[in-house]
């Protein structure tokens, strides 16, 4: 990760001793502030330091419970204003260096056209000749320029799956695990033989994630036993952690929640300490906590993904499926807490919403926006304002964003809604219709 340019990190070690006055002047010690913000001591010590970020709602609630009318929220503005500033800049000279590196290009010989329904594969296939060629090249018949050429291709799945429809997804998927299984039979190194395992093992994880998504639940079981086996075998603790984790997401769309709350906590305990996977399987645990009705369990569960994340800087990847991305607390705490039927997930929601929706246009929206308006869906429910909880489960519908995993919480809203004999809900039963089709279980 880039270091924090010196401007930025002085605005933030400023905007830290500012929070620390005017909790002292409100009379609180960090650990009653830490309370009043949902935050434990460490994490306050830790803000106040410079030393850790927190987001726009703490500094909301921090102006709030000092009485420090707008100044601190006004700072952590000015903060944010200097961090977009600089990415802005850095995105511009990146763009600038492209440019002159793309006129510096001799001219290339015009291609056939292709018709728009082939062109993704044309992609993949683009990838495997670039592998092929690199692989050729090698002394040994699967090198490291093959292998890093595997694993970047890797990291560029996992950070399309947020907005990649799930169908694209997996033939990509299948096509570079066919690719992978060839050359599990080559010549190799033990080291390259190992990261072969390490990398077929990810996009086995993936590819597993995607097939719970469209419901292909054989499929899916298939997969995540492939990448346990592969990460036992190199002993891949992360690798296996998430398989775990990603089993606990399944059971849970299924209604098996005490399986659930079993393999989130089996994948909290193998998660190797700070990383992702034990912030995420935390989380998982929280939300099967949620669905089981143990509200105290469920509350103290958000408090420790609060507590794992605000140390955290946002990664350079942040769409990495398996990077946490500390923004990602605010639509876990959405989910979790509308699943325990707290109408507090409302203002979760609807940040989420604000800050990732590019537009009222449902269709531009990203996958975790559709999931926001559920959550937001089901704690309008829990407000008893269910003519709201309609509008909000239509949208998400309408996007075309609600995976067939994800279906059930459009189908528990709407079980809510006509409970309450509301007449507004038959044209968002008729739409919930509509995006229910037969699935076949591929592998």
């Amino acid at each position: 990760m880039a270091r924090e340019p010196h401007q930025i990190a002085e605005l933030r070690r400023e905007l830290g001793e500012r929070l620390s006055a005017f909790r002292k002047a409100a009379g609180l010690t960090q650990g009653e502030f830490g309370r009043l913000t949902h935050r434990d001591r460490s994490s306050v010590s830790h803000i106040e330091n410079g030393r850790a970020q927190a987001d726009e709602r703490f500094w909301r609630l921090a102006d709030e419970r000092c009485g420090a009318k707008g100044s601190l929220f006004a700072a952590f503005e000015e903060l944010e204003t200097a961090r977009r500033d600089h990415a802005e800049h850095a995105k511009s000279r990146e763009r600038r260096e492209c440019r002159a590196k793309v006129e510096s290009l001799g001219p290339l010989r015009a291609q056939p056209w292709a018709p728009p329904e082939s062109r993704g594969l044309d992609r993949v296939d683009d990838e495997l000749a670039a592998l092929e060629l690199a692989r050729r090249v090698e002394a040994s018949d699967v090198g490291d320029s093959t292998l890093t050429a595997l694993e970047h291709t890797f990291d560029a799945l996992a950070m399309s799956y947020c907005d990649t429809p799930p169908a694209v997804l997996l033939e990509r998927l299948r096509t570079h695990l066919a690719y992978v299984e060839r050359l599990l039979d080559a010549r190799a190194t033990l080291a390259q033989h190992r990261r072969l395992l390490v990398v077929g093992g990810w996009l086995s994880l993936l590819a597993a994630t995607v097939h719970i998504d469209l419901e292909h639940t054989a499929a899916a079981t298939a997969r995540l036993r492939t990448a346990i086996a592969l990460a036992e075998q190199v002993g891949h603790d992360e690798i296996r952690a998430w398989s775990y984790e990603t089993e606990a997401w399944r059971v849970l769309t299924d209604g098996d929640y005490r399986r659930a709350l079993e393999l989130s906590r089996r994948a909290r305990h193998a998660a190797p300490p700070g990383s992702s996977i034990a912030i995420q399987a935390t989380a998982q645990e929280g939300r099967a906590l949620a669905r089981l009705g143990q509200r105290r369990e469920t509350y103290r569960a958000i408090e420790r993904v609060h507590e794992l994340v605000s140390p955290r800087k946002r990664p350079d990847q942040p769409e990495h499926h398996y990077r946490y991305d500390p923004n990602k607390s605010v639509s876990y705490t959405a989910t979790t807490l509308a699943w325990a039927g707290d109408p507090a997930a409302e203002e979760y929601a609807r940040e989420v919403i604000a800050r990732l929706s590019p537009s009222e246009d449902v269709g531009r929206w990203p996958r975790r926006v559709a999931a926001a308006n559920l959550d937001l869906a089901l704690a309008l429910v829990a407000a008893d304002r269910p003519d709201e909880a309609c509008d909000a489960t239509r949208r998400a519908l309408l996007s075309g964003k609600v995976v067939p995993s994800n279906r059930w919480r459009a189908a528990e809203v709407i079980r809510a809604v006509e409970a309450r004999g509301l007449s507004e809900v038959t044209e968002v039963r008729e739409l919930y219709d509509q995006t229910r089709r037969p699935l076949t279980d591929p592998l």
